[in-house]
């Protein structure tokens, strides 16, 4: 069982220290029975180091947030997708997690918690998706202790939001947006919410990174904070030295339960744009491309012509989607989506991801060594689709490779195909061998590997491949890129030359 804990749906679970996939357990809320005092929040420093004027501004505008979930039977060892993907965002850092034991959770009524701020008079609450998803009853606790019914206005699970609504009878204290863009690191900020259910807790910090990718969607980009939050922290706000809001507390990174100041917030920016849109619509179609995509490195750019980096390379075009509609082929370069420009695959995703389905737009491609563009009419993303994902550096490192620097081709044979169970329609050489202290080796090519193409060009066998590369040598080229086949993935990776 994972130690990585989003306040994810485990965060918002009351226990003493409820981790990823423990039970869901009922528990006695213990809300704050403070008075709202209303204050002005506007403006707001704080004073010879304390931020009490902060606090007491905001503190009245956030609550606590339970629902009541139907349980079922599953082993406490079987980890969600977010699980997965923190796991894979931390071990990609060095940073070993640990598998507890299997363990058996009943089937029973569970309860879960989490927190929200208010942003309307009338009632209207923000918080994460994870804190209400799957709920059949919603109720919040205001801070003066009023425990309310909530009904669901609009949630997007791909970037984590959801708005509830409450009528309490009379105007509420609220809490403005601020600027995330704005926040530099070292920047002092506060995140106030209840964790474990014990009423509502202020704790203070510096913001620690910006950008950070855990690979749970294509808005990927939380803002990274030391200010200890826990279970229950979830959808909380974090204010700014200003008292207002410029995240949504959403994760922790924590091999104990608890917190170890490696903290994750939405971006206020990104929040309050997707907020009015559920206002609006209840719910957010997301656009759709169906392309697999990577990052353009020095190395790409270099293979491919291109004087810098920047783009989203496309490693694989889904068959019948917009993409492939519209003419996208594995080895395009994108660089700009109705003339925005795209500089990272993550850049593309959310570009897409920001599209309505049914919009039309022009994508700048590089293909063989020049710019073209191409029309593409925008996809729906239904259940078990895709956005444009940017695949991991560690995707892309494991299946680059240089045929002549450093590895030994073959053809593939009848015998080859069936052990290696490659379709008919694959094509191109086998990698047989990879000379250990080589750039093929350190790329993370492996033997079983299939070269596909080189440089753009189909290849069909050994010779095919070692005459593309030489051909890539002739003109000038400085390194060269291989669409490289393993386990059914395809991904480009470039190779310089001179790393032989």
């Amino acid at each position: 069982m994972s130690h990585i804990l989003r306040n994810h749906r485990t965060a918002a679970l009351v226990g003493a220290a409820i981790i990823a996939g423990a039970a869901c357990l009922p528990f006695a809320l213990n809300a704050s029975n403070a008075v709202a005092a209303p204050s002005d929040n506007g403006g707001i420093l704080a004073p010879n180091g304390s931020f009490a004027s902060i606090v007491e501004a905001d503190k009245p505008a956030v609550v606590t947030i339970t629902t009541t979930m139907k349980a079922t039977d599953v082993s406490a060892d079987q980890e969600s997708p977010m699980d997965e993907q923190f796991r894979q965002f931390f071990e990609d850092q060095g940073i070993p997690l640990p598998r507890q034991a299997p363990q058996k959770r009943p089937s029973q009524q569970a309860m879960a918690l989490g927190s929200g701020f208010i942003i309307s008079r009338d009632g209207v609450i923000v918080t994460n998706n994870h804190v209400i998803d799957n709920a059949v009853d919603i109720k919040v606790t205001l801070d003066d202790g009023t425990e309310l019914p909530a009904k669901l206005i609009g949630t997007d699970p791909k970037s984590d939001v959801a708005v509830l609504k409450i009528e309490a009878g009379k105007p509420l204290q609220t809490i403005a947006w601020g600027d995330s863009d704005r926040l530099k690191l070292g920047d002092q900020i506060l995140a106030i919410g209840n964790p474990f259910g014990i009423g509502t807790t202020v704790t203070a910090g510096i913001v620690s990174a910006r950008g950070r990718d855990l690979h749970s969607g294509p808005y990927d980009d939380f803002i990274q904070i030391d200010a200890p939050i826990n279970h229950g922290n979830s959808g909380g706000p974090l204010v700014d030295r200003s008292g207002n809001v410029v995240g949504i507390n959403t994760a922790i990174y924590s091999p104990n339960g608890g917190s170890v100041g490696v903290g994750f917030a939405i971006p206020s920016d990104e929040a309050k744009a997707i907020v009015a849109k559920l206002q609006k619509d209840g719910s957010i179609d997301h656009g759709y491309l169906g392309v697999q995509i990577q990052p353009v490195t020095k190395d790409v750019a270099d293979a491919v012509g291109l004087d810098k980096t920047g783009g989203a390379l496309v490693a694989a075009v889904t068959a019948d989607t917009p993409a492939a509609h519209a003419g996208l082929k594995p080895g395009d370069i994108v660089t700009s989506v109705g003339g925005e420009s795209v500089k990272t695959p993550k850049d593309l995703s959310r570009l897409v991801a920001d599209l309505s389905p049914g919009a039309k737009k022009s994508l700048s491609v590089w293909r063989d060594g020049k710019t073209i563009d191409l029309n593409v009419t925008v996809g729906t993303n239904e259940e078990g689709q895709k956005q444009a994902a940017a695949e991991s550096p560690d995707a892309q490192d494991q299946s680059s490779g240089q045929p002549s620097l450093g590895i030994g081709l073959a053809d593939l044979t009848p015998d080859v195909r069936q052990q290696l169970n490659l379709p008919r329609s694959i094509n191109g050489a086998v990698v047989a061998k990879v000379a250990p202290d080589k750039s093929a080796a350190a790329a993370g090519i492996q033997s079983g590997d299939v070269i596909v193409s080189v440089n753009d060009r189909p290849v069909h066998n050994a010779r095919d491949v070692k005459t593309a590369i030489a051909d890539a040598g002739k003109a000038g080229r400085k390194s060269v890129l291989l669409l490289v086949e393993r386990d059914g993935n395809k991904t480009f990776v470039a190779v310089p030359f001179g790393a032989a």
